[in-house]
């Protein structure tokens, strides 16, 4: 955890700071909130209101979810399928950009236990803090957290970067509710969630949105763009790759079927924005804190597919 970040750690049930005690936990004044910390990383979740049910041991291997570190060839054909998005490399370029006025803005990295495709520019920028928290152990993360509750005070953080996390919340609306607390007036959200994509990271997989439906969520936003994240060929990748591995009960013939139709997200160049977003893999949304929401007629009128 980087020193700046311990100041801000709030207690994620109370609110109430929290203060490094010399058991190796942090609490707060009064006694009531008390979390550990694992090599040296605060643990921050309520487990009594979480989907993670205990803390976890003095090991950095602990996630719930395993994630495949490749290499080599594998990694070669990662890229093949699954290649960095144009469209992830310019809104980020744009994210930090709209920063640029701001002396050493915070940026808030939700699911930042990795770093998410695209995304060099942010990590790049020099006069850029960033404050990375998931729900595992991680080098890159300054805190473990629960994105349902937060553990950041109110107006704390210049903008947000939330990619390929809210589908795996149980309570999206709860999410974006405390991302709208903790970001500073003005302050800036960029969002990447799926719409059509199959269920992934197993029993940590709940929810997909329209294009409508990510408007929505983040309604209490004014949004500067939005549109898709992966078009209808990155689409049906996703869908021959879980056909096959469904049709032979194998993961890996799933995969090698995707590696022989790689070339089919190079079709999303060839397809409209207002084409792609009934049939989209993803989309995007870029926006900036509001006192105002968009109501149940407006999101109706917002509707940009094409039908």
């Amino acid at each position: 955890m980087k020193q700046e970040v311990q100041p801000l750690l709030r207690c994620p049930r109370t609110g109430q700071p929290l203060e490094p005690q010399g058991d190796g936990w942090l609490a707060s004044r009064d006694g009531a909130c008390r979390y550990p910390t694992i090599e040296g990383t605060p643990f921050l979740i309520d487990i009594e209101r979480s989907v993670i049910d205990h803390y976890p041991q003095n090991s950095r291997t602990s996630s719930p979810v395993k994630r495949s570190a490749h290499q080599g060839l594998t990694a070669f054909a990662k890229r093949l399928v699954s290649p960095e998005k144009k469209s992830t490399r310019e809104n980020i370029r744009r994210l930090v950009a709209l920063l640029a006025d701001r002396k050493r803005p915070k940026v808030l990295v939700i699911g930042g236990g990795t770093r998410g495709q695209g995304t060099e520019a942010l990590y790049a920028a020099p006069d850029v803090e960033i404050i990375a928290f998931d729900i595992y152990l991680s080098d890159r993360v300054d805190f473990v957290a629960d994105a349902h509750n937060i553990p950041l005070p109110d107006g704390s953080v210049d903008a947000v970067l939330v990619q390929a996390v809210l589908e795996h919340v149980l309570q999206p609306e709860q999410v974006v509710r405390e991302i709208w607390r903790v970001l500073a007036d003005d302050g800036i959200v960029y969002a990447e969630t799926p719409f059509l994509q199959q269920v992934h990271e197993g029993p940590y997989d709940f929810t997909r949105f329209t294009d409508s439906g990510h408007r929505y969520l983040f309604r209490r936003f004014a949004m500067i763009d939005a549109g898709t994240s992966g078009g209808p060929g990155t689409q049906l990748l996703w869908s021959i790759d879980y056909f096959v591995r469904a049709l032979f009960r194998s993961r890996t013939a799933g995969k090698i079927a995707k590696l022989a139709f790689f070339w089919l997200h190079y079709a999303d160049r060839l397809i409209g924005d207002r084409d792609s977003l009934d049939t989209a893999s993803g989309t995007y949304f870029l926006g900036r804190k509001s006192q105002e929401s968009l109501g149940p007629r407006d999101i109706v009128r917002f509707y940009r597919g094409a039908q």
